[in-house]
Protein backbone atom coordinates (compact mmCIF):
# COMPACT_ATOMS: atom_id res chain seq x y z
CA UNK A 1 0.00 0.00 0.00
CA UNK A 2 2.98 2.39 0.62
CA UNK A 3 4.48 1.79 -2.69
CA UNK A 4 1.43 2.69 -4.29
CA UNK A 5 0.89 6.29 -2.11
CA UNK A 6 4.66 6.69 -3.08
CA UNK A 7 4.01 5.82 -6.84
CA UNK A 8 1.18 8.09 -6.99
CA UNK A 9 3.19 11.03 -5.42
CA UNK A 10 5.87 10.54 -7.72
CA UNK A 11 3.15 10.76 -10.77
CA UNK A 12 1.98 13.73 -8.99
CA UNK A 13 5.14 15.43 -8.66
CA UNK A 14 5.82 14.77 -12.28
CA UNK A 15 3.07 16.26 -13.52
CA UNK A 16 2.90 19.50 -11.93
CA UNK A 17 5.70 19.82 -9.48
CA UNK A 18 4.78 23.48 -8.29
CA UNK A 19 1.34 22.62 -7.47
CA UNK A 20 2.95 18.99 -5.80
CA UNK A 21 5.25 21.36 -3.58
CA UNK A 22 2.33 23.62 -2.58
CA UNK A 23 0.25 21.25 -1.78
CA UNK A 24 2.55 19.54 1.27
CA UNK A 25 2.84 23.02 2.13
CA UNK A 26 6.46 23.84 0.70
CA UNK A 27 6.93 27.04 -0.02
CA UNK A 28 9.03 27.60 -3.36
CA UNK A 29 8.74 31.44 -4.89
CA UNK A 30 6.81 31.20 -8.24
CA UNK A 31 9.97 32.46 -10.35
CA UNK A 32 12.02 29.73 -9.63
CA UNK A 33 13.16 27.15 -12.02
CA UNK A 34 11.00 23.62 -10.68
CA UNK A 35 12.73 21.76 -13.31
CA UNK A 36 15.98 21.69 -11.75
CA UNK A 37 15.85 19.54 -8.40
CA UNK A 38 19.10 19.93 -6.79
CA UNK A 39 17.81 23.88 -6.68
CA UNK A 40 14.68 22.75 -5.23
CA UNK A 41 16.30 20.92 -2.34
CA UNK A 42 19.14 23.74 -1.55
CA UNK A 43 16.67 26.29 -1.29
CA UNK A 44 14.50 23.95 0.74
CA UNK A 45 17.15 23.17 3.22
CA UNK A 46 18.40 26.53 3.59
CA UNK A 47 14.81 27.79 4.49
CA UNK A 48 14.48 25.23 6.89
CA UNK A 49 11.75 23.69 5.74
CA UNK A 50 13.00 20.41 5.66
CA UNK A 51 16.37 18.28 6.81
CA UNK A 52 19.18 16.61 5.63
CA UNK A 53 17.86 13.29 7.20
CA UNK A 54 14.27 13.94 5.38
CA UNK A 55 16.61 14.40 2.16
CA UNK A 56 18.70 11.20 2.72
CA UNK A 57 15.37 9.00 3.75
CA UNK A 58 13.84 9.90 0.42
CA UNK A 59 16.69 9.15 -1.61
CA UNK A 60 17.17 5.77 0.29
CA UNK A 61 12.92 4.99 -0.58
CA UNK A 62 14.09 5.74 -4.54
CA UNK A 63 16.88 3.55 -4.37
CA UNK A 64 14.35 1.05 -3.25
CA UNK A 65 11.89 1.71 -6.34
CA UNK A 66 15.04 0.98 -9.01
Amino acid sequence: MMTNNIMGMLQQFKANPMQFLLQKRLNIPQNFPVNDPNAILNHLLSTGQINQQQINQAYQMAQRFK
